[in-house]
C-alpha cells in the first residue's frame, strides 16, 4: 500500500473536504424531512456553507415550542462519506455555559446556594499552586454571580485563558491537567481587575462553577447536570466530549481545521506525532462546565423551549429565567445589550427590559467547531452546529445575519412537531 508523506496526506484530505460535501450532481447531501414552506432555509444553509467552506452541519428551528425544522447538511465524516444526520452530536463549545447556568439556578431554587455566595465559600480548601504563592485578597470577593456574568476579575485579554494551558501553567505541572489543578494555579495568580468592576469573558469563571456544582451535589459535574437538567428535558444524548478521535461518541461528527492550518504537538505526552488541533490541541475534558458538552440541535432546543416556557417540562421557574436574562451589572446603553446569567441578551426596539421581549443567544467556538443557538422574542428559536470553524473574525457575524435573514423570510410556518420523531 502506498504511504503518503504527512504533508501530502493532509493536502489530499483538505482537497476532499473542499469538494466532497456535494454529491455527484453538485447538490449538497441533506438528511431529515424536507419542509416545503421552509425550502428557503435549505437554500440559505447551502449558500452559507459554500461561502465558508464548511464540511458538515445541522440546523433545527422551533416555532412556539414545536420543532418545525431539523436537517443535516454535508458530511459528518468526509473520508467515509457519512452524512450528517439531523440530530447528530457536535461539540457545542461555549453553548455549554447556558447549561451550567441552568444547573446553578436550579441549585439556587433548591436553596443549596445563593448567587452572591463567594466562590471560596465552596472552594476555600484548595491551596494555590505553588503552595507558597500568595492569594490575591480580591479573590475573596468573587461570587457565583460574578462568574455567571463574566465579571469575576479574570480577563484573558490582559493575562491568558488558563483553560487552554498557557506556558506559565505548563512550567508548573504536567499536561494535560485537571480542573482542580487549574483552579489551584489561578489561586496563585493576581486577578486582572477587581470583581464587579467590568465585564470580561472568562471560561475560567465557569470552570469554578462546575466545581461548586460537584461540591454541592456530591457527583461529577456531568452526572449532576444530566440528572437535574438534561434527563427531565429528554436530552439524554447530550454528554461530555472527548479530546481524542478514539473517544468519538456514537453519532458524533468528526471535526476539521481550516485548510492550511498547521498541525501541533499533542497535549498528551505519550502521543509523539503531531495532531490536528481539534484532536489534541486542547483538553476538552477539563472544559466541561464552560465548553465540554457534545449535543444535538434538537437537544439544545429542548433546553431553550423549556426555559422560555413553550414546552414542558419547565426546569426553571419563571422568576429564575427572568434573573437569567434580565440580571446584569453592565449594559450597553446604545444597543441595550448585555450578558446575563449565561446568555447574551439583546432587547428589541420599542420593548422594555422584560425577558419575554428579548432575544437570547450564545455562540460556541473551538478549533473544528462553530455553533450558535438563538431564541427570538417572536416565538422562534434555532440551533446551528458546524464541524469546522473558519478563520477570520467576520464569521460569527455573518452566521448571525444569515440565519436571522433566513428566518425573517419565512412566509408560513408549518404546524407539525418533529420533537416526537427525534432521538432522546
Amino acid at each position: 500500500m502506498r504511504i503518503f508523506p504527512p504533508f501530502l496526506a493532509w493536502f489530499v484530505l483538505f482537497c476532499c473536504i473542499a469538494t466532497a460535501a456535494r454529491g455527484e450532481e453538485g447538490a449538497r447531501v441533506k438528511t431529515g424531512e424536507k419542509v416545503k414552506s421552509l425550502i428557503g432555509i435549505d437554500e440559505a444553509v447551502d449558500r452559507f456553507m459554500d461561502q465558508w467552506d464548511l464540511p458538515g452541519g445541522a440546523v433545527a428551528i422551533t416555532k412556539d415550542g414545536r420543532l418545525v425544522y431539523a436537517r443535516g447538511f454535508g458530511w459528518a465524516d468526509v473520508a467515509k462519506q457519512e452524512p450528517v444526520e439531523p440530530d447528530d452530536l457536535f461539540r457545542i463549545a461555549s453553548i455549554s455555559k447556558p447549561i451550567t447556568s441552568a444547573m446553578i439556578l436550579k441549585l439556587a431554587e433548591q436553596g443549596k446556594l445563593r448567587l452572591d455566595d463567594p466562590v471560596l465559600s465552596h472552594l476555600g480548601d484548595l491551596k494555590p499552586l505553588p503552595e507558597d504563592a500568595p492569594i490575591d485578597p480580591r479573590f475573596k470577593q468573587v461570587t457565583i454571580r460574578h462568574c455567571l456574568m463574566h465579571t469575576g476579575g479574570f480577563d484573558r485579554g490582559v493575562s491568558f485563558d488558563p483553560m487552554f494551558m498557557p506556558k506559565p501553567m505548563m512550567e508548573l505541572t504536567a499536561s494535560p491537567v485537571d480542573t482542580t489543578t487549574i483552579i489551584r494555579f489561578m489561586l496563585g495568580r493576581p486577578l486582572d481587575f477587581t470583581p464587579g468592576e467590568k465585564h470580561a469573558y472568562s471560561n475560567f469563571g465557569y470552570c469554578m462553577l462546575g466545581r461548586i456544582i460537584e461540591r454541592i451535589t456530591g457527583k461529577t459535574y456531568e452526572e449532576a447536570v444530566r440528572e437535574v437538567v438534561l434527563k427531565p428535558l429528554g436530552a439524554e444524548r447530550t454528554k461530555m466530549g472527548k479530546t481524542q478521535l478514539a473517544g468519538r461518541a456514537d453519532d458524533e461528527v468528526c471535526y476539521y481545521a481550516p485548510e492550511g492550518t498547521k498541525t501541533c504537538k499533542s497535549i498528551f505526552p505519550d502521543v509523539a506525532e503531531e495532531v490536528t488541533r481539534p484532536y489534541g490541541g486542547f483538553y476538552i475534558e477539563a472544559m466541561d462546565a464552560h465548553g465540554g458538552w457534545i449535543s444535538s440541535t434538537t437537544d439544545l432546543l429542548r433546553l431553550v423551549t423549556s426555559l422560555e416556557g413553550t414546552r414542558e417540562p419547565r426546569i426553571l421557574s419563571e422568576d429564575s429565567v427572568r434573573r437569567m436574562i434580565q440580571d446584569s451589572i453592565f449594559r450597553d446603553s446604545k444597543s441595550y445589550s448585555h450578558y446575563g446569567l449565561g446568555w447574551s441578551v439583546g432587547l428589541t426596539d420599542g420593548h422594555g427590559p422584560h425577558w419575554k421581549e428579548s432575544n437570547w443567544s450564545h455562540n460556541g467556538s473551538l478549533d473544528g467547531t462553530a455553533t450558535m443557538v438563538v431564541r427570538s422574542h417572536r416565538g422562534i428559536a434555532w440551533a446551528v452546529l458546524f464541524n469546522r470553524r473558519p478563520n477570520g473574525g467576520e464569521f460569527y457575524g455573518a452566521m448571525d445575519r444569515a440565519f436571522w435573514d433566513a428566518v425573517d423570510a419565512v412566509q408560513e410556518w408549518p404546524e407539525h412537531n418533529l420533537f416526537d420523531e427525534t432521538r432522546e
